[in-house]
Order: C-alpha cells, then sequence, then structure tokens
C-alpha cells in the first residue's frame, strides 16, 4: 500500500496507517508479542529475559549498571532480578568493589535458560518474517539497521 498523502480529513485514519512510523510500530509489536508467547514457554517474559542477557554478556554488575545499560526503570529492573533470582537463573553477591551494592551473575540454570529462550525468540521471529524471501528478509535487516542509527 503506498503512502498517502495527507490532504483530506475524512480519510486521516489511511493516513495514519500510511505512515512508515505507524507500521515499523505495528511489525514491532507484533514481533514483541511473538517473543512474549514464544519465551514464555521458559517462564519468562521480554523484560526478564533482557536482564538475564545482559547480566550474562556484561555481568557481574551491579544493579544501578543494569538499569543504565538497559534504560528501564530501576523498580521494574528490581523486579526482574528477583523473579530470576528465585528461578535460580542469577545470583547476587556484596560487589567486591563496593560492598553496599550488589553485583549481578548468571547461573548455570540461567545460561541453559538463556540459550533456550534464544532459540524461542529466534522461531518467533522467523513466523514474524514468514511472509518473506530470503532475500527479502535480508533487505529488511539492511534497512532497519540502517534507519536505526
Amino acid at each position: 500500500m503506498a503512502r498517502a498523502e495527507f490532504t483530506d480529513p475524512a480519510r486521516a485514519l489511511a493516513h495514519i496507517e500510511s505512515l512508515p512510523s505507524w507500521l515499523t510500530g505495528r511489525v514491532a509489536a507484533r514481533g514483541r508479542e511473538l517473543v512474549a508467547e514464544a519465551i514464555a514457554a521458559e517462564g519468562l517474559r521480554p523484560g526478564q529475559y533482557a536482564v538475564l542477557a545482559a547480566v550474562s554478556e556484561h555481568g557481574p554488575l551491579a544493579q544501578a549498571e543494569l538499569v543504565r545499560r538497559l534504560e528501564l526503570d530501576r523498580k521494574d529492573v528490581v523486579v526482574h532480578l528477583d523473579h530470576l533470582q528465585q528461578r535460580g537463573l542469577v545470583q547476587r553477591r556484596p560487589d567486591p568493589d563496593d560492598r553496599r551494592k550488589n553485583a549481578v551473575s548468571i547461573t548455570d540454570d540461567g545460561r541453559h535458560a538463556l540459550r533456550r529462550c534464544g532459540e524461542l525468540a529466534d522461531r518467533a521471529n522467523e513466523q514474524l518474517l514468514a511472509p518473506l524471501s530470503k532475500a527479502e528478509r535480508h533487505l529488511l535487516m539492511t534497512l532497519l539497521n540502517r534507519i536505526q542509527r
């Protein structure tokens, strides 16, 4: 569908629905929904998955550093960490550099869950991109990466 220019207030919704920002937002929402459904099989939500991934890649690190890296609300990160710790996927220990802070690290069970979530997220994205050919998927990723930078 070609993008409609905004000239007719009676067609305002059609105009909105033709905007690249609207379309990419709708696709992103569908992608998030598919990934959320997929990783629910591991008992995780997307925010918890992101926290677990950040701890795996950058840990051990302080909770405040997780907040900065993920750009999430501090309270949300604490709730995610509580869930992950209860499941035995991360552990909090006093930070050796500042014993007033906790350093968060991933456990072996956390690494296993992270691998499984990665596989599930890949499958969800395959489902999202199923209508596209391999060449179209490559082009889409190239264009999205160019835009987001």
